[in-house]
């Protein structure tokens, strides 16, 4: 009976705990405010904040074994904070990629660019497809594009990295409106030049501008270098013709079209999948570019919070035993304080309190390292194209938030099994103990 007791009691402290992290911040301010309104309103609310005072006041005494509360909680914030950052960079990264007023056509079932092949003929019924917006001479603004991946060492690093080469035509830049010429020129048709998008060109070795690469066992010259802030920076762009020359490949992997106008999708995607000579799938490159990034970010967060978990329950642990330790010598002061008057739910929630506010400042100094070393910092790991992906770290101030809760979480945890036992020792007992 005592174990299904104890059972049940794990199960819902789990619960509460998943339903606590998963509050938003603001409804965690509120609760915060609730919490603390009661603790100045209440006499036991007082008589907790006057026993905490005590037991705050005896912390430099307890310097050593109270710092395993903090150092523990710092760890497993830093960690989870840097690791969680990782994923929503990449993932925004990618969401900003493509707009709503554009759309990538592949063929039917293709995963990704790599996996996908049209045809020169398919591409031609594309580009005559409904809804598209047209330049000044009545051009359909389609860009049939080749897809390949190539081998590049990282900059200062001996490891070589793949790195997506994209051949593009002439109405490239009509298609994708955000890429802008920053150094050099665009490359010329028929020609072995390269633009590098500006992520690319920090990363990778050899890809500046006025150095010549090997791609595909023929040298490159890089003529230019674009920027335009999301995905594509992290890509080398040629010319379709020869990219396909240079790979072997008959036709291109798919076509980016502007449309007229956003609405317009509709009327170009229903006139695709009507045409029986044409087998393709359509998003709105925006739509395109998000369903990349879950997969990639999904793991991610994944190991984030699994390493989480369990560094978490070294921290518990930790904040136990050093609890325990703490409630075991001030055993005279409590039972004296029990005598006095003060009954166990003030006890309870000064020893909670104390771990709480550990829990914070250790909670406060993860975030700050987190913050510190990763935002910002630029990193490239293998996107859905297995080809890298040039991101920055992103510490949110929700990802702070994120992991204050699991700070508050991991002290409340360690905090409330050595209060109750606090709270439960009759005061006879504690007094003949000492």
């Amino acid at each position: 009976m005592r174990f299904l007791i104890h059972a049940a009691t794990l199960l819902i402290l789990l619960i509460v705990l998943v339903l606590w992290i998963a509050l938003p911040w603001w409804l965690l301010l509120i609760l915060l405010a609730l919490g603390g309104a009661l603790l100045l309103i209440t006499r036991r609310g007082r008589q907790a904040l006057a026993v905490a005072r005590m037991g705050l006041s005896t912390l430099p005494q307890r310097i050593g074994a109270s710092s395993v509360i903090l150092v523990g909680i710092a760890g497993v914030v830093g960690v989870l904070v840097a690791l969680l950052a990782m994923a929503g960079g990449l993932a925004q990264t990618l969401r900003a990629t493509g707009s709503n007023d554009t759309a990538i056509v592949l063929r039917a079932g293709a995963t990704g660019e790599l996996a996908s092949g049209l045809t020169r003929g398919a591409v031609t019924l594309i580009a005559q497809a409904p809804g598209i917006a047209r330049d000044a001479r009545g051009v359909p603004l389609a860009s049939p594009e080749l897809v390949v991946v190539a081998n590049l060492p990282k900059r200062g690093s001996s490891s070589d990295a793949n790195v997506e080469l994209r051949g593009v035509g002439p109405l490239a830049r009509a298609a994708h409106n955000r890429v802008r010429l920053v150094q050099g020129r665009w490359f010329k048709p028929g020609l072995r030049e390269l633009v590098v998008g500006s992520a690319a060109e920090r990363e990778f070795a050899g890809v500046r501008l006025g150095d010549s690469v090997r791609l595909g066992s023929q040298p490159w010259k890089v003529v230019g270098v674009f920027k335009a802030g999301d995905a594509h920076d992290s890509e080398l762009w040629a010319d379709a013709d020869t990219v396909a020359s240079a790979y072997r490949r008959g036709g291109f992997s798919s076509v980016t079209v502007r449309l007229a106008r956003p609405a317009d999708f509709a009327e170009f995607k229903a006139a695709l999948l009507s045409n029986p000579q044409l087998h393709v799938m359509t998003q709105t490159t925006r739509a395109y570019y998000a369903a990349q990034s879950e997969g990639v970010t999904r793991v991610i967060r994944v190991v984030g919070i699994s390493v989480g978990v369990i560094m978490a329950l070294g921290a518990i642990f930790g904040a136990l035993n050093t609890m325990y330790a703490a409630v075991s010598a001030r055993g005279r002061e409590i039972a004296t304080l029990r005598a006095l008057g003060f009954g166990g739910t003030p006890v309870v929630l000064a020893v909670l309190l104390e771990t709480l506010l550990l829990a914070v400042l250790g909670g406060v100094l993860g975030g700050a390292i987190a913050w510190g070393l990763f935002n910002g910092y630029t990193v490239s790991t293998l996107g859905a194209d297995f080809s890298q992906v040039v991101f920055r770290f992103q510490v949110s101030p929700a990802l702070l938030v994120q992991g204050l809760k699991w700070a508050l979480a991991i002290g409340f945890i360690g905090g409330i099994f050595p209060a109750l036992r606090a709270a439960r020792v009759p005061v006879s007992v504690a007094l003949r103990e000492l």
